[in-house]
């Protein structure tokens, strides 16, 4: 049985270098400009034997309800009601500050237990800092450095401390089951989505959702988990970390991660910026469906096509949403535009699925989360050798490829390699004679042919090497 950690503290005390640091591996974007971290984030974590979940959040300030920074704010203060225990986290280096002691104040009124850290505690002149945190009247500090890893015994022995034994061990022996399978989790993020080419729908299912920024990724999400998990708002570029959210569909477990607005590469200045668009792509080559949020009051701009084309260069399944529906004046007429515009402009996925959506009202999500269920099933089929090799004859009969230097083509047969995406094998005579039209026609006949709408799919062509070519080497 695991309990929560919610690590808190003013911007730039190294919040997120200490929920990096916790969890084993660099989910989180870490910079020295202040308040890089503006949604809660939550993931399995480790310190030595206590297995828990552990919450990044953002830093605490001192604003109203109605701006970026108050917004930001009540995200961290639902952090801390849903936290078992919580890391207050200062500056040794820099000591404390005045808004030290006004949230500690907070933190005190929420009745929850508080482990203070001071962190930084590697650089010099951070003794005095440390010292200074006993005035929070919190407890004991307890010096780490999240970046260098020190100090991390003391704090173990002073999360105990703080639950006892029981509470930090779990009440029961499943604690260790729930562990693995936290990190069997974990190495799911990472692995290959190449490396299991049956379809099971019992495996949560990994999807990014992407765009320009305030197409409304953020409040999408929102909108399909019915709860205020993501921070919102009329700014543009809000979300900078990748955030996951794990939530169950009608039974199906889904692992959704929001990602930052990507703009286009000539506006890109910022060295934080980049470092969110490179988090954003991680997560597209980690999925398995991408969901394109488009604002349909200015829909396919260049930047949208050119992030389906990433998505489906890098094998990754599409789908459109067409968002901000309820602002449409004529839908019909404009859908009907926008799905012509669709099948004109990504001729590489065509059939790709596009749904009207309203991620303000609600409008259209269910069609939506269909036709994601849908396209990731087309994503993991796999058609028989058999079955391929009787389309092959018909295809041959009726457009045999063309000839080239005067020596026509052969085509032996084709059989499928892999799936997520599908991925088949053509055994042909001069494959690197072979016209890229020609292969285009194959993968547009093989779509059709088996009902595989909307996904990347990709043609290998090899040659078959003669076997007795050895042999008459030899006896010359």
């Amino acid at each position: 049985m695991t309990f929560k950690v919610a690590i808190i503290g003013r911007p730039n005390v190294g919040k997120s270098t200490l929920f990096n640091r916790l969890v084993g591996r660099k989910l989180a974007l870490v910079d020295d400009t202040p308040g890089v971290t503006r949604d809660r984030r939550v993931h399995a974590a480790k310190l030595y034997d206590l297995h828990f979940d552990v919450i990044d959040t953002a830093g605490f300030e001192d604003a109203a309800a109605s701006t970026l920074p108050g917004r930001m704010r009540a995200q961290t203060e639902i952090a801390i009601r849903e936290a078992d225990l919580i890391f207050f986290t200062i500056d040794a280096k820099s000591g404390l500050m005045p808004d030290d002691k006004t949230f500690a104040e907070i933190v005190r009124k929420s009745g929850k237990p508080v482990v203070v850290v001071a962190n930084k505690a590697e650089a010099r002149g951070a003794q005095g800092g440390m010292l200074e945190a006993w005035e929070l009247g919190l407890g004991e500090p307890i010096p780490v450095s999240a970046e260098h890893g020190q100090g991390l015994p003391d704090l173990r022995d002073a999360v105990i401390s703080a639950l006892g034994e029981a509470r930090a061990f779990g009440e029961d022996e499943d604690a260790d089951e729930e562990a693995a399978a936290s990190e069997a989790l974990i190495g799911e993020d990472i692995t290959d989505p190449d490396a299991e080419p049956s379809y099971d729908d019992t495996k949560p299912m990994r999807i990014a959702v992407v765009g320009r920024p305030n197409a409304g990724k953020s409040t999408l999400i929102n909108a399909l988990i019915g709860e205020e998990r993501l921070l919102t708002g009329p700014e543009a570029g809000i979300t900078r970390d990748s955030i996951s959210v794990d939530w169950d569909w009608h039974g199906r477990r889904l692992k959704l991660f929001d990602t930052a607005g990507m703009r286009r590469k000539a506006r890109i200045h910022e060295k934080l910026e980049v470092m969110s668009v490179q988090d954003g792509l991680r997560a597209i080559r980690f999925a398995e469906i991408v969901i394109i949020v488009l604002d349909a009051t200015i829909p396919f701009e260049k930047q949208d096509l050119q992030i389906a084309d990433l998505i489906i260069r890098e094998g990754r399944a599409p789908v459109i949403a067409f968002n901000k529906w309820d602002m449409i004046d004529h839908p019909q007429e404009l859908l009907a535009e926008l799905r012509e515009k669709t099948e004109r402009l990504l001729p590489q996925a065509r059939g790709i699925q596009a749904v009207p959506v309203s991620a303000e009202t609600g409008r259209g999500l269910d069609k939506l989360m269909d036709a994601v269920i849908r396209t990731h099933r087309v994503w993991n089929s796999r058609v028989s050798t058999g079955k391929l090799n009787r389309w092959l004859e018909g295809i041959l009969a009726h457009h045999p490829p063309p000839a080239v230097a005067g020596r026509r083509l052969k085509i032996k047969y084709v059989t499928q390699a892999k799936t997520r995406p599908p991925g088949f094998v053509v055994s042909c005579s001069r494959p690197d004679a072979m016209p890229q039209s020609y292969v285009r026609y194959l993968s547009n006949s093989l779509r059709e042919a088996f009902d595989m709408p909307g996904v990347p799919i990709r043609i290998a062509l090899r040659t078959s090497e003669n076997p007795f070519a050895g042999k008459a080497k030899k006896r010359r």
